[in-house]
């Protein structure tokens, strides 16, 4: 397809001339000899270059690029000023509003020629470079978006064998995350965090690896000495995490989540908002999980009693805020779905 030039010029000597030189180079030309007629031409039409007069009785050309570049429709398409001036300041006008090049009048041919033919060939190239950059970004974006299915599928995969070690708590890492997530998006905090919390969550037990089954499993109470070793899993938990590099805070959830609010939790003892904001609200989820879940010796607590217990806990073992927005998804669950079924 041949390439179509507008020109607009006031004179029709010059139009004549323009149209005669490009039409040879088999160029599709048409010829306006005003700003208002150009501005109306390109309502419904789309030249890939116009050529245009500054000096021009009614609107000239200044007011005439203004009109182009003002418009999302015709902004992109290039121009170049025709000037019989040798005057710097009007070029210098003219870059600044627009404008990618001059030519002067009268013209010389081959100067014509190739100033139209080089602009429109680098637009060309422009827009298939904009192209190739669309479809490679796309092309990174799609195979980000598969590396993080496949870290959010691995993590799964990796919680769901954490669980199973515990013969009564299945899916209770799914649980937990889904709880998580859900009030940090309550609390205002950023898709990017809700996520990121998302996966902390999936992983918070991953301590659990290094626990014996028999302690896990144990139906009766724990020893203090099983104890302890129970305790140890948010440390061996972090030790798993911390080798993760490109995820540094991944193990925020696993080493934390048993911290109190009060300062008397475990591993060391942090108190209200020097524990991480996501082992805080990880902590609620766990431990209303911990409630909502089937045991051994016990079914799901009724809601009721679960709800008595986050409030009671509330700026102690909890951090009031969070423990607020739990409370709040507790009464919006009038028929007790949020358990383990």
């Amino acid at each position: 397809m041949s390439n179509w030039i507008l020109v607009v010029d006031d004179d029709t000597e010059n139009l004549r001339m323009a149209s005669h030189i490009l039409s040879k180079e088999k160029m599709r030309v048409s010829c306006l000899k005003s700003g208002e007629d150009a501005i109306k031409f390109l309502q419904e039409n789309r030249p890939d270059l116009i050529l245009l007069d500054i000096h021009m009785p009614g609107m000239d050309g200044f007011e005439t690029i203004a009109e182009i570049k003002g418009n999302e429709a015709t902004a992109d398409i290039p121009v170049i000023f025709l000037t019989a001036d040798d005057d710097s300041n009007a070029e210098t006008r003219g870059l600044e509003a627009g404008a990618m090049d001059f030519i002067k009048k009268p013209f010389v041919p081959e100067v014509l020629l190739l100033r139209a033919s080089h602009t429109i060939e680098l637009v060309h190239l422009q827009a298939d470079l904009s192209r190739e950059v669309e479809i490679k970004t796309q092309e990174v974006i799609a195979q980000s978006e598969k590396l993080e299915r496949l870290v959010v599928q691995v993590v799964k995969a990796l919680s769901g064998a954490i669980d199973a070690k515990d013969t009564y708590t299945n899916g209770h890492s799914n649980r937990v995350a889904d709880y998580a997530r859900k009030i940090a998006k309550r609390a205002g905090l950023s898709k990017e965090k809700q996520e990121e919390i998302y996966l902390m969550g999936l992983l918070h037990d991953v301590g659990k690896i290094g626990i014996s089954d028999a302690i896990i499993n144990k139906p009766a109470k724990l020893t203090d000495e099983e104890y302890t070793i129970m305790k140890s899993h948010p440390v061996q938990g972090e030790k798993i995490l911390k080798n993760i590099s490109d995820f540094p805070n991944l193990l925020i959830g696993a080493k934390w989540h048993h911290e109190r609010y009060d300062g008397k939790g475990y591993p060391d003892g942090k108190a209200g908002e020097d524990i991480p904001i996501e082992a805080r609200i990880i902590s609620v989820a766990d431990a209303y999980d911990a409630m909502t879940s089937k045991r051994s010796y016990r079914d799901n607590l009724p809601q009721a009693v679960v709800r008595g217990e986050v409030e009671k806990c509330k700026g102690i073992q909890f951090d009031p805020e969070f423990a607020e927005i739990m409370l709040r998804m507790i009464d919006e669950d009038v028929d007790y779905l949020m358990r383990e079924r």
